[in-house]
């Protein structure tokens, strides 16, 4: 299997065909027209959602890394492809293959970087896995899902997780030294739904800073790169099921996508604690003034230019006032959309006609942006 020569085609920066991917994985592309779809991609149902019992050391209360769990318990799959953090550095991610239940602890947990999850398909497959499962963000899954055909496997199940903007795990370090003075202690990080980031330190304590807050403009502009900026699969719509948390307010956000993602989060049984998700606040606002924000970015991170004494007023009201449960989803979903268009219209104008699909134009065609006739497809 020349693996790696596939990943160099199937790749989601180079030229997508989402609606085509929807149908090959979920039976039909997503219907604008039904419910969420046109946001968040095809899906069965979604609830709010966190297992009755958390599980230590999970970024929330583990429901990805249980699920993969059961299906190592249950005999469904032999092997699960994932991250673990680097023995010298919990922020790094690590591919790891695991094969026992009990391994999946070791995996329980945020990391922030770059690592070749899809190179341990080779491994599988030689030794002699015929059943696996993978838990990966979009740029993975994607890719995967474009090779899936030419693997082999009996059956791949993916669990996948949204995902805005990634970064080198040596950048993330300098983030979190402008978040804390003893960067080294901090165990746990988290943007949250409620407009706070969560930081929790080895002795302890835990520090909640409001985005506002965030020393955003102090970061180098090419911290994120253009790819993760330019990336309109946030809420990882190929997958079987999507783990996330931003419609989950305070709780995380199952996407159940098709049938094989029922069977997965079947897996939990009682377990799993589902509640009907919640919407609240208009996001229009809000993502106005992103636009403005990135528009005036040139070519960096959007710039925040509200004076320092508002900023606590503001960042008070935002969690009362400001888009919640679903709404606060379709408002980062809509952010990313209108990103993607205005950073690839300043550094790669041609890549618009191959890089971004019909329903990320209809995302952002309320604020005003407009697809020109020289990035459409001829």
């Amino acid at each position: 299997m020349a693996i790696a020569k596939a990943c160099g085609t199937a790749c989601q920066f180079i030229a997508p065909d989402y609606p085509a991917r929807e149908v090959a994985t979920h039976g039909r592309a997503r219907d604008p027209g039904l419910g969420d779809e046109l946001f968040f991609g095809p899906y069965r149902r979604m609830v709010r959602a966190r297992l009755a019992t958390p599980r230590a050391g999970a970024q929330w209360t583990g429901i990805a890394t249980r699920i993969a769990e059961r299906l190592l318990e249950t005999g469904a799959v032999e092997a699960v492809l994932t991250m673990a953090p680097d023995p010298d550095d919990r922020w790094k991610p690590v591919p790891v293959l695991v094969t026992k239940p009990e391994g999946m602890a070791q995996c329980r947990g945020m990391r922030m970087g770059y690592a070749p999850l899809l190179a341990l398909l080779e491994p599988a497959k030689a030794a002699g896995y015929t059943r696996i499962a993978i838990i990966g963000i979009p740029c993975q899954v994607h890719a995967l899902r474009a090779i899936e055909a030419q693997l082999g496997f009996e059956r791949i199940s993916v669990i996948g997780t949204p995902c805005s903007d990634n970064t080198t795990t040596e950048n993330f370090h300098t983030f979190l030294a402008l978040l804390d003075e003893h960067p080294d202690s901090i165990t746990y990080l988290e943007f949250r739904a409620d407009y706070m980031v969560e930081l929790r330190f080895a002795d302890g304590r835990k520090r909640e800073i409001p985005f506002l807050q965030l020393p955003i403009s102090k970061l180098a502009p090419d911290f994120f790169p253009l790819t993760c900026r330019t990336c309109v699969d946030y809420t990882n719509a190929l997958a079987d099921i999507t783990v996330g948390y931003m419609a989950g307010q305070g709780e995380q956000w199952l996407i159940i996508r098709n049938a094989h993602g029922e069977e997965l989060a079947a897996l939990l049984g009682a377990e799993l604690v589902a509640e009907p998700l919640g919407s609240a606040g208009k996001r229009a606002g809000a993502v106005k003034g992103f636009l403005a924000n990135t528009e005036r970015a040139a070519g960096g991170l959007p710039l925040r230019r509200m004076p320092n004494w508002l900023r606590p007023i503001v960042s008070f009201l935002m969690p009362r006032i400001g888009p919640r449960g679903l709404e606060f989803a379709r408002a980062r979903v809509e952010m990313k959309a209108v990103e993607t268009i205005l950073h690839l219209r300043r550094a790669y104008p041609r890549r618009l006609k191959s890089m971004v699909p019909a329903h990320v134009w209809k995302l952002v065609a309320p604020y005003g942006i407009r697809q020109a006739e020289t990035e459409r497809k001829p």
